[in-house]
């Protein structure tokens, strides 16, 4: 072990390193701690007098003690610093996060320096780490992507149904078309449309309106695969792409989501409102020039659904 750094002759520099707001720890090149300042004390509980000359890797067992040698090892034998910031490594040492503004955060975020320490002679004998509290950047940053992910959800979701609007479901259902394309993969699409629903909002009112097309979104949420795509057409009319899936399967999914809907009742301002759907059902099986081809080959079928006297599912052939 070195013998520890005499810093007597300096003591208006140790007060600046004492009472500095960052964490500064120097040690050997057995990594044991020779100072020990203000920071890490209130930081970690741990007197000055507890840890010197303690191994640090001991004193935080968090650490990465492999990542941590070979950083240190590589400042001394370049003789420049490394630096860690904590979008690479949110922290080095875990030390709980008070800062009262951030408070939300578990733990403190830190960025890291690790600089090499020349003695007279020009070796390298400690290494000084630097700990900085970024804690306040960092809940910033969550906080900043947290809102545009929110504000991306925003834009891609039909507000009423919480479904996605026909601008993302159109864009979805070209993605899942030019993946058929490249790999062959089956993939359906139904159109669906509510039954008479001009006579529901002139019977109850647009508001009953609104909660019958919330409730139809709601059942399909239900019915639908993590790997399908629902959206809101437009109006009472509404889209699901099925992935891997042919027309048959689609016939199976569109008439488990009608029955469900006819054995649906809605409450609105205590009255019952009971309606039904009808649903087209399309697949990629046969030639087509583009995703329109799928959405026209589904809204036909819907069609035929509606003459044929609704409340029915339909498949294009």
């Amino acid at each position: 072990m070195n013998d520890p750094i005499d810093l007597n002759e300096f003591h208006w520099l140790l007060a600046i390193v004492q009472n500095i707001d960052v964490g500064v720890v120097v040690l050997d090149r057995d990594y044991c701690v020779q100072v020990w300042n203000t920071f890490m004390e209130n930081r970690s509980g741990v007197q000055p007098k507890d840890a010197q000359n303690q191994n640090f890797l001991n004193l935080f067992p968090e650490v990465d003690r492999q990542w941590f040698s070979r950083k240190v090892e590589s400042v001394v034998t370049l003789g420049t610093p490394a630096f860690t910031i904590w979008e690479q490594r949110p922290y080095l040492v875990r030390f709980k996060n008070y800062q009262p503004i951030t408070g939300q955060e578990e733990f403190m975020y830190q960025n890291t320096t690790l600089l090499p320490l020349r003695s007279t002679d020009g070796k390298i004998n400690h290494i000084c780490l630097v700990i900085y509290d970024v804690t306040d950047v960092a809940t910033n940053r969550h906080q900043l992507q947290a809102a545009n992910a929110q504000l991306q959800q925003l834009s891609r979701t039909d507000r009423l149904t919480g479904l996605y609007n026909r601008g993302h479901w159109e864009e979805s259902l070209k993605v899942a078309y030019a993946r058929h394309q490249r790999y062959g993969n089956a993939t359906s699409l139904v159109m669906l449309d509510i039954d008479h629903f001009k006579r529901v909002n002139d019977t109850y009112g647009h508001p009953a309106g609104d909660k019958v097309i919330e409730e139809v979104a709601r059942l399909i949420h239900e019915h639908v695969r993590e790997t399908d795509v629902a959206g809101r057409y437009g109006g009472e009319e509404f889209g699901v792409v099925l992935s891997d899936t042919d027309k048959a399967g689609g016939r199976v999914f569109a008439e488990r989501l009608r029955k469900a809907v006819e054995g649906l009742e809605v409450l609105y301002n205590g009255q019952s409102i009971r309606f039904t759907i009808s649903l087209g059902v399309a697949d990629l099986s046969q030639p087509s020039i583009n995703h329109a081809d799928l959405i026209a080959w589904a809204d036909h079928a819907l069609f035929v659904s509606k003459k044929a006297g609704r409340n029915r599912v339909t498949v294009y052939e």
